[in-house]
C-alpha cells in the first residue's frame, strides 16, 4: 500500500474488517463532514493505515485514535510521523481502560460487525460526545437514517432518534477503498441532541422499542403484552398514548415512543 508516496507491507486482517482509504481530498472531505476544527479534540476508533487521521490532526487540536490491530504499528509510526497532536492507543475500543478527554467528537471507519455496538456505547454510555461521524456500510448508513414505517426503520434508529439527529452527508464507491469491499459506503454524521426527554423516560422507550422490534411483524399489542401483564394491559398503554391498538411498533417515531413511555408511568 502506498501512502504519501511510500510503501507499506500491510497485511490486511479479514478479522477486523479492513479497508482502508487513500484519497487525500475524499479524507479531507470526511474531515469536514465531521466538523472538526481547531478547537476540537477528536477521538477516532480504528486508525486503520492512520490516513483519515492524519487528515483530522490537520484540522483539530488533537487526536486520540484507538486502534485495536497491533500489527499496524510501523504504518501508523510512519504515516503519522512528525504529528505531535496525534496520540495511539492500540486497544479495542468497547474494551477501552482510559476515560475519554471531555469534550470530543467521534470519527470512525468502522466494519458492519462492529457498528451497532460502537454507535449505541456512544449514544447510551456516560462519556456522550458532541457528535459521531462514522463511515458505514451503504446499508447500515440507511438504516441508521431510516424514517419511520420504511422496511430499513429499527431498533437502532429509534434508540438514536431519542438523543440524536443522523444524516447520510455522501456515498463512498467500493473502489474508494483498499482492497475494495463487496459493498458501498456512507459516511453519517450523528449530532446529539437534548431533546427535552428525562433520563427514565428514555430508558423505558428504549426498553419498549426493543420489545417492539423483536417482535417486529406482530402488533404492538402484542409485542408488549409480555411487559404489561398480557394484551389487555398493554393495549391501556397503547390508547392511553393516542395510538389505537392496532398500530405497529414499526409506524412509531422516538417521540412516539416517549409518549408510551410516559403512558406506562414506570411499570416497565
Amino acid at each position: 500500500m502506498i501512502i504519501d508516496g511510500n510503501y507499506y507491507a500491510i497485511n490486511f486482517n479479514k478479522k477486523y474488517g479492513q479497508n482502508f482509504i487513500t484519497d487525500k481530498n475524499l479524507l479531507a472531505a470526511i474531515a469536514e463532514d465531521a466538523g472538526v476544527t481547531s478547537g476540537d479534540v477528536v477521538v477516532e476508533i480504528g486508525a486503520g493505515a492512520g490516513t483519515l487521521t492524519a487528515a483530522l490532526a490537520e484540522r483539530a487540536k488533537s487526536v486520540v485514535a484507538y486502534e485495536i490491530d497491533d500489527n499496524l504499528r510501523p504504518v501508523l509510526a510512519g504515516t503519522l510521523a512528525g504529528r505531535d497532536n496525534v496520540r495511539v492507543v492500540y486497544e479495542d475500543f468497547l474494551k477501552k481502560s482510559e476515560p475519554l478527554p471531555r469534550p470530543f467528537k467521534v470519527v470512525a471507519n468502522l466494519p458492519y460487525y462492529v457498528t451497532t455496538p460502537i454507535v449505541m456505547r456512544l449514544l447510551e454510555g456516560e462519556e456522550r460526545p458532541e457528535s459521531v461521524t462514522v463511515m458505514v456500510q451503504k446499508e447500515v448508513a440507511e438504516r441508521l437514517t431510516a424514517p419511520a414505517g420504511t422496511a430499513e426503520y429499527g431498533a437502532i434508529t429509534v434508540s438514536l432518534s431519542l438523543v440524536a439527529d443522523a444524516r447520510i452527508t455522501r456515498i463512498v464507491g467500493r473502489q474508494c477503498f483498499l482492497p475494495p469491499p463487496n459493498v458501498d459506503s456512507a459516511v453519517v454524521v450523528i449530532t446529539l441532541r437534548d431533546k427535552g426527554y428525562s433520563a427514565e423516560e428514555i430508558a423505558t422507550a428504549r426498553k419498549l422499542v426493543r420489545a417492539a422490534f423483536n417482535m417486529r411483524r406482530k402488533t404492538l399489542s402484542n409485542a408488549l403484552a409480555p411487559l404489561f401483564g398480557g394484551k389487555d394491559g398493554a393495549n391501556k398503554v397503547i390508547e392511553a398514548a393516542g395510538f389505537p391498538p392496532t398500530v405497529r411498533g414499526e409506524t412509531l417515531t422516538a417521540e412516539d415512543f416517549v409518549a408510551l413511555a410516559r403512558a406506562a408511568g414506570g411499570r416497565v
